[in-house]
């Protein structure tokens, strides 16, 4: 096929006034590098670092840079110039500051939708979502996550729903529609013990042919000849620290990158391609708790994937690879200070994530088991004057913490900010803002994208470097 005449004559150039296509250029002809203009992508995988600030990108180039002496992989590919670079708008329809089921949504429908929904726009009217759209082009298509695999970024890319809570619903919604390998924690959607209806949706799947994986032993064996759901956690899966330094996690869970690696592997044989979405689900919730831990080693944890999916599209030669983040949260950083080197170095030294921390105080725990918790976790403790604070939000004297994912009203903030003068990582909130976030592309299509673009031109330019036409 002429890929020219093909995007000139197909819909993408002719959708009309309601939606337009921001890749058409006023002579309606697309330029592309001359080693590109004529190669499509066969396969896409869209990676996803959720809730990920410029400062999360940052800190975790520095982190690895003074650790080992080499930076991040996500960085080393702008160092090396190997890829296209964009800032991207990450707005909803409803707000400046997107949550992540519209920014999926504006990915996946390919139009901005109010926060808490799924491809639904203001009047009822559903947008097909593109992994559904490539699946009827005759495409395998899958999700990977750390969250739970019914969560509002894959489930964006999926499924259109009113709420993204339902996550019973999106559950049975996966099943329906057929997807090839969908792996993350969620047990608590699947499992008949635990979802309110009782329905057992394990069992659904495996009559429908599926594989259930329910650690990481069985996910490695896993085969190809059938299509295979992984739930490894009841909610989300281990942070990365916590599962490193603990045999048993580490035995039963797979990381992100064990993870793309499988999906890639099902998927790679598929004569028509295949789209995966790969995200770092938890990189958002270590923010929304302010935890460095969480935060910075399931950022070198989804860095690691990105390794997978750059060295896989490097030999395949057909495979478009999208590196980015649905929205910023918490915006920290390295604060200036006299020993901003030392103190930040110091992370290289915990073992633990705050939320580990936290949950081993007790309201029982004397101030000298305080410290101890602390000095196991970050080797280096707090003062007996700060651990008699913390014990006060365990006590009752103090007003617990709220916040998104922090159900059992754990003082993280009042923690990361005692952590500020010996960590030098400060945070401007627990919540999501509305940075333009950075957006890489390696591979064929990845000439399309231009310097600064709005969430929802990311659905067309997939679409057209696919040379799929928007015709469902």
């Amino acid at each position: 096929m002429d890929r020219r005449k093909f995007f000139r004559n197909g819909s993408l150039f002719t959708l009309g006034a309601t939606v337009l296509n921001p890749f058409k250029t006023t002579a309606g002809v697309i330029e592309v590098n001359d080693s590109l203009k004529n190669k499509k992508a066969k396969n896409i995988i869209f990676l996803v670092s959720d809730g990920m600030s410029s400062g999360t990108l940052n800190m975790t180039d520095l982190y690895l840079n003074r650790k080992t002496g080499k930076g991040s992989n996500w960085l080393q590919l702008y160092q090396d110039q190997r890829i296209s670079r964009a800032l991207m708008d990450t707005a909803s329809a409803s707000s400046i500051v997107t949550d992540s089921s519209a920014a999926s949504s504006s990915w996946g429908g390919g139009v901005r939708v109010k926060n808490g929904v799924l491809n639904i726009g203001p009047n009822g009217e559903k947008h097909l979502p593109i992994w559904q759209k490539f699946k009827r082009a005759g495409k395998m298509a899958g999700c990977v996550t750390t969250v739970p695999i019914t969560h509002a970024t894959p489930a964006g890319f999926c499924v259109n729903n009113d709420s993204r809570n339902a996550m019973a619903e999106i559950a049975e919604d996966y099943l329906k529609l057929g997807f090839d390998i969908m792996m993350g924690g969620g047990n608590n959607y699947f499992a008949a013990d635990k979802r309110k209806d009782k329905k057992d949706i394990y069992a659904a799947y495996k009559a429908k042919g599926w594989e259930v994986v329910r650690n990481r032993k069985e996910m490695l064996s896993a085969g190809a000849d059938k299509k295979v759901l992984g739930v490894f956690a009841d909610e989300g899966m281990p942070y990365s620290i916590d599962r490193k330094s603990s045999k048993e996690l580490t035995d039963n869970t797979p990381t992100l990158a064990e993870m793309a690696q499988k999906a890639i592997n099902h998927m790679k044989d598929s004569k028509n391609g295949f789209v995966l979405q790969v995200e770092a689900g938890k990189v958002d919730w270590g923010a929304h708790a302010n935890d460095i831990a969480a935060l910075l080693y399931d950022q070198i944890a989804f860095d690691e994937a990105v390794k997978v999916a750059i060295d896989f599209a490097e030999k395949d030669g057909e495979t478009l690879v999208i590196i980015t983040t649905d929205h910023g949260n918490a915006n920290p950083g390295v604060i200036y200070g006299k020993r901003a080197n030392e103190n930040f170095d110091s992370i290289q030294n915990y073992t633990q994530t705050n939320e580990w921390i936290l949950n081993e105080i007790k309201p029982s725990s004397t101030v000298g088991q305080v410290r101890d918790i602390i000095n196991y976790a970050n080797a280096r403790t707090i003062s007996d004057d700060e651990a008699k604070h913390l014990l006060t939000y365990y006590t009752g004297d103090m007003e617990k913490e709220g916040g998104l994912y922090n159900y059992k009203k754990l003082p993280f903030k009042a923690f990361a900010e005692m952590q500020q003068k010996y960590n030098s990582v400060g945070w401007i909130s627990m919540d999501h803002s509305a940075d333009y976030v950075e957006l890489a592309m390696f591979g064929p299509g990845s000439t399309l994208l231009k310097p600064f673009v709005k969430n929802t031109d990311l659905h067309y330019l997939m679409l057209q470097a696919a040379e799929v036409e928007n015709k469902f």
